[in-house]
């Protein structure tokens, strides 16, 4: 019997073999029933559950680290948000609705004004679903949402995943992930990723795999396969990368190209270092900015950066300044309202209205790179102009950083690489949002999933541009977004410039054993090749093709 081939979007490498145990009904729709009783009292039901709910997910982002932490922590801030609990509030006292319904019908409303959003934005009405369904289950005692714990290993299967169920995965369980919507770099996939966990999205067919029966996990290329042969089953089981890394990332001739981790926190470093990762290409410092009323002092910030500088003595840590605004808004910093705010003030634009922040972080970052010995390089996410760039040099010498640099996020940024590396030191190309701007496809919708992957031939054609920008200057640029994690598209990418790749420390091993595979040569007519392809799945199969067969 011949297996059945089932083709989505890879969204999170590997190899997986098992049972589908798919993920259970969402918690039923109340029903539209008047209120009976007092309307303070179901007022103040809402209130309860809304903070039972945000303090269970405070306690699970306690016990997570990294990425799955910093989710939880807005998804927490969610559950707590007062636009929700007003509107339900509201509809309670004018509407006479029970406290189920009103706060059902008070979340549709926002998730829906976030879908008019328009990306990042609109990825967060999932998060805030998810939190109206907890909310509803504490108030009526119905089982809250989460994944099956069946006993045994399994591939779980849903429509989509919350990123807070997704934060809490055990790769020892959950062999695998595959869902009918999402896009490759949405949180799920991306924390999929940092899990090690292989997954496919966007798998039209996802809806016909039925509980039990076995099936086979391909996450690099996008591939299911339904009823696999016993042979088939076992090359799965047995290409579960056992690798190692050992710091360093070489080409079969000796190239020499920067393998690093990113991390969001002290426990992630910790675990980087653990996982033989030499240095930091994107220190995320928004884990002590996030879920808070207002700024971290200087001092709580100190204390913060240097937990994380300590693990890497005499290593590179590159620090990125508050990425705040779009999908991550901060009271104390951001605008209440934005039409757009994925196209609005966030990352580096909001030091216009609010440079005493920005002033304030600098000052923390220095005096923390003062108190240890890593050596502190600073970028500025979200630059789109020279100016900016000159602007944000000038701020960190200020503060005796010398080393300053900035995400290229932007095509405007790519393409004017050689007039922006003129005014700092270094860039690293942040390709998750590259991506999302240069394909105006939002990240997280299935419907534009083939779409939203780093493989674009216009993405990469960005790419060279702005490594050939910083060639021009000596300044070396990297990549820190998750294209860096692909094992397939590592060669491309130092093909095509970049001179350092960071990632998710599970990724670091197979990066390496890609790279080591390959010669410096090799990479560059990689490159060359996938830049003549016009789709960007015929870019991946050339590359395919020269590097597994």
């Amino acid at each position: 019997m011949t297996s059945e081939r089932l083709t989505g979007v890879p969204a999170s490498p590997g190899r997986a073999a098992g049972p589908v145990v798919r993920m259970p009904a969402r918690v039923p729709e109340p029903r539209t029933t008047r209120l009976s009783g007092s309307a303070d009292e179901a007022v103040r039901a809402v209130k309860e559950a809304a903070a039972r709910v945000e303090a269970d997910l405070a306690e699970r982002a306690s016990r997570a680290s990294g990425t799955a932490a910093d989710v939880l922590a807005v998804t927490a801030a969610m559950a707590a948000d007062p636009t929700l609990a007003a509107g339900a509030a509201r509809r309670v006292r004018e509407d006479r609705l029970t406290p189920e319904r009103a706060v059902w019908d008070a979340a549709g409303s926002v998730a829906n004004q976030l879908e008019a959003l328009g990306p990042p934005m609109s990825e967060r009405a999932r998060d805030v679903r998810d939190v109206r369904d907890r909310i509803v289950a504490a108030l009526t005692g119905a089982a809250p949402p989460g994944v099956p714990d069946p006993g045994h290993p399994f591939v779980l299967v849903a429509s989509d995943l919350a990123p807070a169920d997704t934060a809490m995965l055990d790769p020892a369980v959950v062999t695998a992930v595959v869902t009918a919507r999402g896009g490759p770099t949405s949180h799920m996939a991306i924390l999929a990723r940092a899990l090690g966990i292989p997954a496919v999205v966007a798998l039209p067919g996802a809806g016909d795999l039925t509980d039990g029966e076995e099936i086979v996990v391909d996450g690099t290329l996008g591939v299911v396969l339904r009823a696999p042969s016993p042979a088939e089953v076992e090359r799965a089981r047995r290409s579960v990368t056992t690798a190692t890394f050992d710091g360093r990332g070489v080409t079969r001739d000796g190239s020499e190209v920067e393998l690093v981790a990113n991390v969001a926190d002290p426990a992630a470093a910790r675990a980087a270092a653990a996982a033989g990762a030499r240095g930091v290409g994107l220190f995320r410092t928004e884990f002590c900015f996030l879920g808070r009323g207002e700024e971290p002092s200087v001092e709580e910030q100190v204390t913060a950066y240097r937990a994380v500088l300590s693990h890497f003595p005499g290593r590179r840590v590159v620090v990125r300044t508050l990425d705040a605004g779009a999908d991550k808004p901060l009271r104390f910093l951001t605008p209440d309202h934005e039409d757009n705010p994925a196209l609005g003030v966030r990352g580096l634009r909001t030091a216009v209205a609010h440079p005493d922040v920005l002033d304030r972080q600098l000052d923390a970052i220095a005096q923390a790179a003062a108190a240890e010995t890593a050596e502190v390089w600073v970028m500025a996410p979200m630059v789109a102009t020279v100016d900016e760039a000159r602007d944000f040099a000038a701020a960190c010498a200020a503060h005796g950083l010398e080393q300053s640099g900035v995400m290229i996020e932007t095509p405007a940024a790519a393409l004017q690489a050689r007039h922006v590396l003129a005014e700092v030191s270094f860039a690293s190309l942040g390709t998750n949002d590259l991506t999302q701007y240069t394909m105006a496809a939002d990240r997280d919708l299935a419907g534009v999933a083939a779409l939203s992957t780093p493989w674009q031939p216009a993405v990469l054609q960005l790419v060279r541009v702005a490594c050939e920008g910083g060639a021009m200057h000596g300044a070396p640029v990297g990549v820190c977004g998750e294209a860096a994690a692909d094992p397939l598209l590592a060669p491309v990418l130092v093909g095509l410039g970049v001179t350092s790749l960071s990632m998710t420390p599970r990724a670091l091993a197979d990066v390496a054993g890609t790279l080591a595979g390959v010669s410096r040569d090799e990479c560059v007519e990689l490159a060359r090749t996938v830049l003549e392809c016009s789709t960007a799945q015929a870019a991946r199969d050339v590359v395919q093709e020269r590097l597994l067969t």
